[in-house]
């Protein structure tokens, strides 16, 4: 394996056990022996495990964020329909998984903000760029004439956000997409007109 696919290889492996079990519940042996890499190895890329951490959630967030932006800035949609077919992809790929992972930025803003000031300033700023793309697409609706234009559009990307994540989490403790399709249902019919 040449070294950067040892990095992501690494990476993958972690995020992927991260978003099972948990940060602080993530042993590095536990990693590294699913990874199937030397101790060294590891510490060549990473010299701690928080530096680790962080890899892992911008290894995230920049996955994350080329798919979040197909979705809202897909021309061939409208602006609103970009969103719904955004939420349908979650509710799609909670019900794949079993509902059982959650979101990996919420889960490690649960378990890392309140002890960590480096992880939530991080994940605060992951929040705060996903707002941002969601509020570009809701200004566009405005101007598509399919939202009214004195609405609030980062406000309103905030409520969906803050929505969703909570809906997630609730998917997760319930193993059940409902909550976000609840979720859904009334932010169409009661939030974005």
């Amino acid at each position: 394996m040449e070294k950067r696919d040892t990095k992501e290889h690494i990476l993958r492996i972690g995020m992927d056990l991260i978003a099972r079990q948990g940060f602080n519940a993530t042993g590095i042996g536990a990693v590294l022996s699913q990874a199937e890499v030397p101790k060294g190895s590891f510490y060549h890329y990473f010299p701690s495990k928080e530096a680790f951490g962080l890899a892992i959630i911008d290894h995230f967030a920049s996955r994350y964020e080329e798919k979040l932006l197909g979705f809202l800035q897909n021309e061939d949609l409208a602006p609103l329909d970009r969103i719904r077919t955004y939420l349908d992809a979650i509710v799609r790929r909670l019900d794949e998984g079993g509902c059982d992972r959650g979101c990996l930025a919420g889960n490690l803003g649960q378990e890392l903000a309140a002890c960590n000031e480096t992880f939530r300033h991080r994940l605060g700023q992951l929040f705060d760029n996903w707002q941002e793309h969601l509020a570009s697409c809701l200004a566009e609706a405005q101007v598509h004439g399919e939202l009214a234009v004195e609405a609030d559009s980062r406000q309103l990307a905030g409520i969906i956000l803050n929505g969703l994540e909570g809906a997630i989490l609730r998917a997760k403790v319930q193993r059940s997409s409902r909550p976000v399709r609840e979720f859904m249902t009334v932010l169409f019919s009661r939030l974005l007109l």
